[in-house]
């Protein structure tokens, strides 16, 4: 799933517990900075093969799985398909 390969590579990149990094969590809460948010998109960006335009409004982890589950068809496995 998206959210589960999302939160491994917050989790490692923060060297935070995987339970920590819910879906409703914000950045702020997790005290994650401009850095480390730069960081994790580029992961995200490398894991899924896509290429995220703009990071302005992806405030929480919910806000980085949503985007990259409407903007890409992603399968169950959170592998990203192209039509």
């Amino acid at each position: 799933m998206v959210f589960e390969r999302i939160r491994d590579i917050i989790s490692n990149l923060l060297n935070k517990d995987k339970e920590s990094i819910t879906l409703e969590a914000s950045f702020d809460s997790l005290q994650v900075d401009s850095l480390e948010l730069i960081q994790i998109i580029i992961e995200i960006e490398e894991s899924f093969n896509i290429r995220i335009e703009d990071e302005e409004g992806l405030n929480s982890v919910k806000d980085v799985v949503d985007y990259v589950e409407k903007k890409y068809l992603v399968d169950e496995e959170g592998n990203n398909v192209r039509i």
